[in-house]
């Protein structure tokens, strides 16, 4: 019998689109998921569950039992939360855990996903790599944060412990099974559906999802323990990549920039409302100074060291735009 490989996180966005790149290449897969978790991303998969999430560390050892191989995708990932101790929780000591657990249980190799909010950032629309220094006094936002303090536990566990883990840096993925959908895909969807008359300019870099569950896999058979591999794609003015939308959804792009004097006052009262009724803020103060800096980022190591390839952005949106309007969330 095979050993099975665990995938932490499968439900998700990234997770699903890793696990049917695992599955394709063979694998055995176990999936650890929430109880009561949206399981439409892996309804058709042939796969072993075991429920367990990064808050419950006692479901870890049964999830890594046996296994060969561990890819961590979960994670708590709101870009704002009115308490933060729970994502830090979730997000560093779960993945501590998680990595103890993984090497008590004699996994052959991990790949740990963490971000490239983690990493160093430029800012000026200079690219950042792997080797951009960083500090978390100017890492912005409290999910950033716990990106940050998570991945430098994981390398110090390698270089203090033996812990044979690679880590992967995603950009920012888009594309189908965006459930939920994620920060950029609401951006996407909204563009798509007419509903953004402004925005505020800023930068990122946009990669296709599938084509970062690859760079998942290919860090598994190529991947040095110990190094970082940053899984992006093309890097977009914000104004640009709404255009791009605009002009395969067939609607108008948004026109107007806004300077962020003008929205500061909104996201201060979508903060308070958020508190006092529990509903998604929009916009945030953390978003806004997060957004002063231009997100953009060089997938080269990956491309030279694991034969990382991505696709062209426009491929990326236009696959979620399609899958949007096929899962009935673009009117």
């Amino acid at each position: 019998m095979t050993a099975p490989t665990l995938v932490t996180g499968a439900t998700g966005f990234v997770g699903s689109a890793v696990a049917r790149v695992l599955l394709a290449r063979g694998h055995a897969l176990r999936l650890m998921v929430r109880t009561g978790s949206d399981r439409r991303n892996i309804a058709d998969m042939p796969v072993e569950l075991v429920e367990g999430d990064l808050s419950t560390p006692a479901s870890f050892a049964k999830a890594v039992e046996g296994c060969r191989y561990v890819f961590h995708v979960a994670a708590d990932y709101r870009l704002w939360v009115p308490d933060p101790a729970p994502m830090m929780a979730a997000n560093v000591e779960g993945t501590r855990l998680l990595m103890q657990a993984a090497q008590a249980a004699g996994v052959e190799k991990i790949v740990y996903c963490s971000s490239v909010a983690a990493l160093g950032l430029i800012g000026d629309g200079t690219v950042s790599t792997e080797k951009t220094p960083v500090n978390e006094h100017s890492v912005i936002g409290i999910y950033k944060k716990s990106k940050y303090r998570a991945e430098q536990e994981v390398l110090r566990m390698v270089r203090e412990q033996g812990l044979k883990a690679v880590v992967v840096n995603p950009s920012t993925p888009v594309g189908p099974r965006d459930i939920k959908p994620t920060p950029t895909g609401q951006m996407i969807l909204d563009c798509a559906a007419g509903r953004m008359p402004a925005y505020v300019d800023t930068g990122v870099n946009i990669v296709h999802v599938d084509d970062v569950a690859e760079g998942h896999a290919l860090a598994l058979e190529r991947g040095v323990v110990g190094e970082q591999y940053i899984l992006g794609g093309q890097n977009y003015l914000l104004g640009d990549l709404f255009r791009m939308v605009a002009e395969i959804a067939h609607v108008k792009p948004p026109r107007i920039v806004l300077p962020q004097g003008v929205i500061w006052p909104v996201a201060v009262a979508s903060e308070w409302l958020s508190r006092k009724f529990g509903i998604e803020p929009r916009v945030t103060r953390e978003m806004l100074a997060m957004s002063r800096k231009k997100m953009f980022f060089s997938s080269d190591k990956a491309i030279h060291d694991l034969g990382y390839a991505p696709r062209p952005a426009y491929d990326a949106v236009k696959d979620a735009i399609n899958w949007f309007r096929q899962a009935d969330m673009l009117k």
